[in-house]
């Protein structure tokens, strides 16, 4: 990597990154490869806030990191075209470059789980590709991991081959197109397990129902989306209430996007 292309803005990183590969996954759902030494700083849970490649585009998009392969300096990403931003996105292909802000946020916490653990994730719809990263590290450590998806439809459906290498994996849809009819309740309410960890991503209405569920869980996480304009913590478009507190707040990009169940208000 040219030294050119990387700075340091304090601890945040920014740096040109090369596409690798990029290929839809799924209908307006992509999978984009990139390239970088930033790649080594990366962990599970975090996200890479992207500039748009177009001068129209003032604020960049976050988008959350699905998998690290440090040995090879790349990372996968998988993003929905929700936007003009996005859907620009969506046009680059091998050798173009993208102007990076990251790794950011701070991810999950992974430790001290071990062979003796069970782990449960739960991920719906484009907030799946941050649990595979998750997975994968927890199956290299010997942990037992269930997976629940959920997803409005069977075209919907991510990433299900790819996490049952990592672990038992159930689906759900909505519609009842593919897997169990319901939501991800529907699979959780009959698991009989006691879990040492809880992982969650996905909607607003699922994170709500996952903080509720698990309250007072030591080890449960919800990581959340929101619209950011900084992503740095400056500007405070994406704070969160705590509990009980009128006038303390918490950053989705600065203090999150991970957060323990029973920490924020939904």
């Amino acid at each position: 990597m040219n030294p050119t292309c990387k700075k340091r803005l304090g601890a945040i990183r920014l740096e040109i990154m090369k596409v690798v590969a990029q290929e839809e996954i799924a209908p307006a759902i992509f999978e984009l490869v990139l390239e970088g030494e930033m790649v080594e700083a990366m962990r599970a849970g975090q996200f890479l806030h992207l500039r748009v490649p177009d001068d129209a585009h003032l604020l960049r998009r976050p988008i959350s990191i699905s998998s690290i392969d440090k040995a090879n300096e790349q990372c996968h990403l998988i993003y929905r075209i929700e936007g003009a931003g996005t859907a620009i996105f969506s046009t680059l292909s091998q050798g173009d470059t993208l102007d990076v802000m990251g790794p950011q946020g701070n991810g999950f916490d992974l430790s001290d789980l071990d062979e003796q653990s069970q782990v449960l994730l739960v991920g719906g719809g484009i907030g799946v590709p941050p649990l595979l990263e998750v997975a994968k590290e927890l199956y290299a450590s010997g942990v037992k991991v269930v997976i629940v998806l959920g997803f409005a439809t069977k075209d919907a459906v991510i990433l299900e081959k790819e996490l049952a290498q990592y672990g038992q994996v159930f689906v759900t849809t909505d519609d009842g197109s593919y897997g169990t009819k319901g939501n991800v309740s529907v699979v959780i309410k009959d698991l009989d397990s006691q879990f040492d960890a809880v992982y969650s991503c996905g909607a607003p209405g699922m994170m709500k129902y996952i903080n509720q569920t698990f309250y007072d869980h030591p080890r449960a996480y919800l990581s959340l989306e929101s619209r950011m304009a900084c992503g740095m913590g400056a500007c405070y478009a994406c704070v969160l209430k705590v509990p009980e507190s009128e006038t303390v707040s918490q950053r989705v990009c600065e203090d999150g996007p991970v957060f323990r169940t029973g920490t924020v208000v939904l």
